[in-house]
């Protein structure tokens, strides 16, 4: 993260100060960027006047948007009123930042997107614990593999109040921790089960539990409740090497725990082996500030936020479902309502598709997502929101391509690739199969880009062999092989080819060990201790032993 030195730090208000205004207030004015404060209680703005000299106060929204000193609007305000206030905001040219949830509706929330995309500007939404110092820490762990495979996560938010009359537990507690295991597991759930309790008002839950299954095989829940005797904030993730635990109610060095747990199998049972706790070490900054500062950033910048409106909207999407399924008394919803579904065999129903690109088989599009003519799409591939398949471009069977991507044109994704979120696989670039992108990572296709320049015939190809991972924000440099079932780390720079099952981190990023087939990383004899599979070391990476004949590599 910059620092706030790096760049003209733009001016802001904030619109709406009760409970949790009143913190935006006080950490935008910290910064230097709070230029006014609007809200609708005159006792508020003049208590506030009073606190915070030289920020102006105001009652009326349009005369905060007709500023044109002010770069930035913060809405604080509750969640019925954010879709009005942030279109109003963007229409007149304001980067915005809504306190969750996003908005009520999906529908709105496509909406602010296209707008802000249109005009260029930031949309963010406030999901907090994105930006506390402990989960980045334990999302770097998850990503880098040294929980191991992550089997299970659990969120728990309790506490006894605050209790609100104007939305339900779910939305007030639960839109923090969906984020969260979100980030963390990096796909969406397949479906969803919500159930919950109503004792203080007969249409609002007070308490709700929330379980997610994932395609994976992933499985997790939330519980959330005000009615509960003691303040309670905590996240476990259960890894197959080790266990974390963020319990953000803890004194700072006790924030973020592992344990080295192992599980062993004697006499063909199962049987624990625990060890003691270890502190992870963490940097301790309030969270809100990261989070005001990111956004100032973004301004600045025009980086991409962490917390955009397509995560914002995936949050909703999810929130929207765990509804669904509390109104239905905890029926399982399926998370594919937003997905337009067309059929090959069904001609009548392809009318998006029909010209434009080649199908073979069902195929999922997402109605917004747009496809060039020339595509070739092949059989049970699903494209989500506001992705752009470029002409000429191929993808194979049962790929998952995720929101906001951009992929060609004449671009070959090989079968069961999965592409997280915005990304952009650039011509020159290809995908073998099994190959997974995660989120926000980033191909090059030109070594020495100039943007009054054209130079696509310098273009260098770059090919990510079978079975290959590429973490989150990792950016691999054009001219360069990614070898099969290799791993690399979450925002590594991979400037040199990258041999098969070599696990690489850093910038520039260094072989630092060797990970199985089915992910896990290689013990010092080239064996893994979770499928048993054994290697030889070649000038290719790694190959299986002849001697293994449990599976072909």
């Amino acid at each position: 993260m910059d620092t706030i030195s790096d760049y003209k730090l733009p001016s802001v208000a904030v619109i709406g100060t009760g409970y949790w205004g009143k913190n935006l207030v006080r950490n935008f004015h910290q910064l230097g960027a709070l230029k006014l404060i609007y809200d609708k209680s005159v006792p508020v703005l003049s208590s506030l006047k009073e606190q915070y000299s030289g920020v102006d106060t105001c009652r009326s929204l349009n005369q905060v948007l007709e500023r044109e000193d002010i770069k930035g609007i913060v809405i604080a305000t509750p969640a019925e009123t954010h879709f009005q206030v942030a279109h109003k905001a963007l229409l007149a040219g304001k980067h915005v930042l809504i306190e969750k949830p996003l908005v009520l509706h999906e529908a709105e929330g496509i909406k602010l997107i296209k707008i802000a995309q249109d005009k260029g500007l930031t949309l963010m939404v406030g999901h907090l614990l994105q930006y506390h110092p402990a989960f980045i820490k334990l999302k770097d762990m998850v990503m880098s593999g040294d929980l191991g495979r992550v089997d299970y996560i659990y969120s728990n938010r309790l506490n006894f109040g605050k209790i609100r009359r104007e939305e339900n537990i779910l939305w007030s507690f639960a839109p923090h921790d969906i984020s969260m295991i979100l980030s963390l597991s990096g796909e969406d759930p397949e479906n969803i089960m919500t159930t919950g309790g109503y004792y203080l008002h007969q249409r609002i839950a007070d308490v709700t539990t929330t379980h997610f299954g994932f395609a994976s095989g992933l499985n997790a829940h939330i519980f959330v409740s005000w009615l509960h005797p003691f303040k309670e904030q905590k996240l476990v993730v259960v890894g197959e090497r080790k266990m974390a635990v963020f319990d953000d109610t803890k004194p700072w060095p006790d924030k973020l725990l592992t344990y080295p747990h192992q599980m062993q199998w004697v006499n063909g049972f199962p049987t624990p082996e625990k060890a003691e706790a270890e502190r992870v070490d963490i940097p301790q900054d309030e969270p809100l500030r990261r989070e005001c500062i990111h956004f100032l950033e973004c301004i600045a910048t025009g980086k991409q936020p962490i917390t955009d409106g397509y995560e914002g909207l995936r949050v909703l999407r999810i929130l929207n479902a765990s509804q669904r399924s509390l109104d239905e008394h905890g029926q399982k919803v399926r998370i594919d309502g937003t997905l337009v579904v067309r059929e090959r065999r069904a001609s009548d129903r392809r009318q998006h598709l029909s010209s434009k690109h080649t199908t073979t088989g069902d195929i999922q599009v997402h109605e917004t997502a747009i496809i060039d003519e020339g595509v070739e799409i092949s059989n049970g591939t699903k494209v989500w929101h506001f992705s752009h398949i470029l002409s000429g471009s191929e993808l194979g069977e049962k790929c998952n391509i995720g929101q906001n991507v951009v992929i060609g044109p004449d671009v070959r994704i090989g079968k069961e690739c999965k592409i997280q979120n915005n990304v952009s696989v650039y011509k020159g670039v290809t995908l073998e199969d099994g190959v997974f992108c995660g989120p926000s990572m980033v191909f090059t296709n030109i070594t020495n880009p100039r943007a009054e320049l054209s130079k696509m015939d310098q273009a260098q190809p770059t090919l990510i062999k079978q079975g290959a991972t590429i973490g989150a924000n990792a950016t691999v440099v054009c001219g360069n092989v990614v070898g099969r079932y290799s791993f690399i780390g979450a925002g590594a720079v991979v400037t040199r080819k990258v041999p098969d099952h070599a696990l690489v981190v850093g910038n520039p990023a260094k072989v630092i060990g060797w990970v199985c087939k089915c992910g896990e990383r290689l013990a010092e004899d080239l064996a893994c201790s979770f499928c048993n599979k054994k290697y030889d070391q070649t000038p290719e990476g790694l190959e299986l032993t002849a001697t293994d004949h449990s599976v072909s590599n």
